[in-house]
C-alpha cells in the first residue's frame, strides 16, 4: 500500500500521457484534479528528463476550470497576477498568495467548527448573557422565578432542576395573576 502522506507521483511519457505510479494506470487532468480535491498532494515529472511539471499541469487544470465558466479567480486578480510577472512586485506576490490561502483555509476550518453552536463562539457571548440576566432581574424587580433565557448547556450542568423550578414558579405566578384578575372583574 502506498504512503498517502507522500505526494502521488505522476509520470509524463513522451506521448504526453500521464501515468499514476501507485495504481499503474493512465490518468487524465480531471483525475489529477480529483486527487487534489480529495486532499492528496501530487507531483508530475517528465519521465525522460526528470523535470518537475507539477506547476505547469496545475495551471492547466485551473485554466480549464476557468474556461468552462467555473470562475474562481476574478478578472481583477488575473490582471494583477499578469501585472506582477512584469513588475518588481513579483517577489512578494507568491508569499502574499500563500498567506492569503492559508488564512482562508484556517477561516473555513473555524467556521465549520463553530457551526455546531454559532452563538457560543461569538466574542462576548458570556458577557452578553450575564447582562441579559442582570437586565431581567432589574426589570422584574428581583421577582423569583424570572430570569434571562439560558442555553441547554445550563440545563445539563444543573441537571435541569433549575428550569423545572423556574417553570413551576412562573406557572404559580400566572395562576396568582389570573385569580387577581377574576377578583377585579367581579
Amino acid at each position: 500500500m502506498a504512503d498517502k502522506s507522500a505526494p502521488l507521483l505522476i509520470k509524463r511519457y513522451a506521448s504526453r500521457r500521464l501515468y499514476n505510479t501507485e495504481t499503474s494506470d493512465y490518468v487524465t487532468l480531471e483525475d489529477i484534479a480529483a486527487f487534489i480535491h480529495a486532499g492528496r498532494e501530487v507531483q508530475i515529472v517528465d519521465l525522460k528528463s526528470g523535470d518537475d511539471l507539477t506547476r505547469q499541469y496545475l495551471l492547466q487544470i485551473i485554466a480549464e476550470h476557468e474556461s468552462r465558466g467555473e470562475n474562481v479567480l476574478p478578472l481583477e486578480v488575473l490582471t494583477d497576477l499578469v501585472r506582477s510577472y512584469t513588475s518588481q512586485a513579483q517577489s512578494i506576490v507568491p508569499q502574499f498568495l500563500a498567506m492569503s490561502f492559508e488564512m482562508l483555509r484556517d477561516g473555513q476550518s473555524k467556521m465549520i467548527e463553530n457551526m455546531a453552536n454559532p452563538l457560543s463562539a461569538m466574542p462576548g457571548f458570556d458577557a452578553m448573557r450575564a447582562q441579559q440576566e442582570a437586565f431581567m432581574k432589574a426589570m422584574t424587580g428581583g421577582m423569583s422565578g424570572w430570569s434571562a433565557p439560558h442555553s441547554e448547556d445550563d440545563d445539563e450542568e444543573e441537571g435541569g432542576d433549575k428550569t423545572k423550578d423556574e417553570l413551576a414558579a412562573i406557572r404559580q405566578q400566572l395562576s396568582d395573576l389570573q385569580s387577581q384578575l377574576k377578583k377585579l372583574g367581579k
